[in-house]
């Protein structure tokens, strides 16, 4: 954890779920002068959040979240804000949403939240509210090196809840501000029964999965509201370059996607390339979606210092995914080439490779799109209010 200075007062993200508030509940118990704010990301808070089954679904950000972020607040005798950051938020993440499809790549969300609205925005309004620290319900471990003075994220004691993942972007002066009281909980169980030993009324509430500004969690049908244009369609093309068979348009589709690509010879077809470019779609077997390596662009490493030769270490391709031995070697440009030690599945352009030594998140950046000779443009296309 962080150094202790005389300044003890805490911003608390309050997503009103049960992992920010037993954030402030321990941080208060630990001697914290607590504030606890609700971000306002966008206008979908009072949205209808109905799946097609007709079933409720409330996601995250919603106004029972607000809602509830402020009865712990209340309970706990901590003042509480609701800040608007939904310029941005549609500015940072949901254009990048829009443009990173454009271009055939996959993203995370999360991940710009993370980075250019709760540990950006957010921590310049922590400083405004005169407070050292900004704490979040992460499962993380920020650490404290006094020999280097260096601090370091590493792996929370929870594989099963690690998020240091999409936290990977985090520098020295993020790391040195930030409290993350929940990474060394032993497992979510664990954390439910202090929430509920506490009174929290937050206790039983169930995680939120779905992407935040897409409540029904049909990604393609809110592509196709905010920009009509955007997929077209095209021709697909097995690995050889010979047509196959038509596709609804390239956002319509990730790397390593079976679904809904019909019957495709006598062994199953995935997605192995989207080629925004010439609107194709390039399909292939389950041999095919296997790489030996990468590239990763606007890397970001933790220390601040960029390694000079080529290095062991384990990376991580996807959120859910182990991390694997590989050859790191930096590049110009803040870019990596990552060789691994055996090949992987669906290497999925627009997600994140996150370096880690044991269990200390070194750096990661956006893993690239195979290079082409064509760049298509970039689209400004913003969500109306």
């Amino acid at each position: 954890m962080a150094n202790i200075v005389n300044n003890k007062r805490v911003v608390v993200a309050m997503s009103g779920g049960v992992d920010s508030s037993l954030t402030a509940a321990l941080l208060m118990e630990q001697g914290y002068d607590v504030i606890g704010v609700h971000m306002r990301l966008h206008h979908l808070h009072a949205a209808s959040r109905t799946t097609s089954g007709g079933k409720l679904n409330k996601g995250c950000c919603s106004a029972d979240d607000v809602d509830d972020a402020r009865l712990v607040c209340y309970e706990l005798g901590i003042p509480f804000y609701v800040l608007d950051f939904e310029g941005d938020f549609r500015k940072t993440v949901i254009q990048n949403f829009i443009d990173e499809y454009s271009k055939g790549r996959t993203p995370y969300p999360c991940l710009q939240c993370n980075r250019y609205v709760k540990f950006d925005a957010l921590l310049k309004r922590a400083a405004q509210l005169d407070a050292a620290y900004l704490a979040t319900g992460h499962y993380g471990r920020v650490t404290y090196n006094e020999a280097t003075g260096k601090y370091s994220m590493r792996r929370a004691l929870d594989p099963s809840k690690d998020q240091s993942y999409v936290l990977y972007h985090l520098g020295q002066s993020e790391l040195s501000r930030l409290l993350l009281p929940l990474g060394d909980q032993v497992n979510k169980t664990h954390v439910r029964e202090l929430a509920a030993e506490r009174n929290l009324v937050t206790a039983d509430k169930p995680d939120s999965m779905e992407i935040c500004f897409i409540p029904d969690n049909n990604y393609r049908g809110f592509l196709d509201k905010v920009s009509p244009d955007l997929a077209r369609p095209g021709v697909m093309v097995d690995t050889a370059g010979q047509p196959i068979g038509t596709h609804s348009g390239v956002p319509n589709y990730t790397v390593g996607q079976r679904k809904g690509l019909g019957a495709i010879g006598s062994q199953p077809h995935f997605v192995i390339e989207l080629k925004p470019e010439d609107n194709t779609v390039v399909v292939g077997t389950a041999e095919d979606l296997k790489s030996p390596s990468l590239t990763a662009d606007d890397v970001h490493w933790a220390s601040g210092d960029e390694p000079q030769q080529p290095f062991r270490a384990s990376v991580k391709i996807r959120y859910r995914a182990s991390e694997v031995p590989a050859t790191i070697t930096p590049l110009p440009d803040r870019r990596i080439h990552v060789e691994f030690d055996t090949p992987q599945r669906a290497i999925t352009p627009g997600q994140a490779a996150v370096v880690y030594i044991e269990d200390e998140v070194i750096g990661g950046g956006t893993i690239q799109r195979p290079p082409t000779n064509n760049q298509t443009p970039r689209l400004t296309i913003y969500v109306s209010p």
